[in-house]
């Protein structure tokens, strides 16, 4: 009881944290914003993790991200956002604005920098993909889940309250559970073994070839550029469609 008590309270906790940083902060903008740019059709994909992190199992959906600008040779063009405190890469696939993400908030609130980006760049809830670790799924494998409940994921729980909504597509990217008895919060805080690596490092790319599926359906080129009036880089090709 004591234990449910706790969770409870840091639950609410987190929650009133949550929304006094994107009301006290962002509320003006939110406010004067909120209907601005949903007429022209946005997705975004946001890479859950801990900022400073990057390596650990917790912040694999902040390495798929970094996968995904690599592969659309935007790597460099990572650039820090402070309205909506994050790591943003504005792009264009096949003539459609697509924003990636990287929050710069820890895990439990940044569900605030997803619903600052969401209000910021104009992207609707239901064109949010939430890229994000998995328990319950083996290291390398992946799969999507079309909403719902954030299954205890803190990251998934912050974005739908804030978001007040839990439409989100997710990408789910299996790191395992914990073996014997290593407690699943010092599991999920590590980083990947040595042995892992290759296995990581081929989940990422599995991941990042899901990810373009999503967000290029067809076989085209696109062309992209950095948030700021950059000059366009070459277009870049993409996958097939996965089935």
């Amino acid at each position: 009881m004591k234990l449910f008590n706790f969770a409870t309270m840091q639950c609410t906790i987190t929650r009133v944290v949550s929304r006094v940083l994107l009301y006290k902060r962002f509320g003006p903008l939110m406010e004067t914003q909120r209907d601005a740019h949903f007429g022209a059709h946005r997705r975004m994909v946001v890479g859950l993790g801990n900022p400073g992190m990057d390596a650990t199992r917790h912040s694999v959906g902040m390495a798929v991200l970094g996968a995904l600008a690599a592969r659309l040779e935007l790597a460099h063009c990572w650039h820090v956002d402070k309205q909506v405190s994050g790591e943003v890469i504005v792009t264009t696939i096949q003539d459609i604005p697509v924003i990636l993400l990287r929050p710069k908030l820890p895990m439990n609130i940044n569900g605030v920098s997803v619903a600052r980006a969401a209000v910021k760049y104009g992207v609707r809830a239901e064109d949010i993909l939430l890229v994000h670790d998995e328990l319950d799924k083996a290291l390398g494998k992946t799969a999507f889940k079309n909403g719902g409940s954030a299954s205890g994921h803190n990251g998934v729980r912050s974005c739908v309250d804030t978001l007040q909504s839990n439409v989100m597509l997710r990408l789910r990217v299996g790191i395992g559970r914990p073996e014997g008895k290593t407690l699943v919060e010092r599991h999920v805080l590590g980083c990947f073994s040595r042995s892992e690596e290759p296995l990581v490092a081929a989940v990422l790319q599995r991941s990042v070839d899901l990810l373009l599926a999503w967000l290029a359906p067809t076989h085209r080129r696109s062309r992209a550029h950095q948030q700021g009036g950059d000059k366009p880089r070459e277009p870049a090709e993409f996958p097939k469609p996965l089935h």
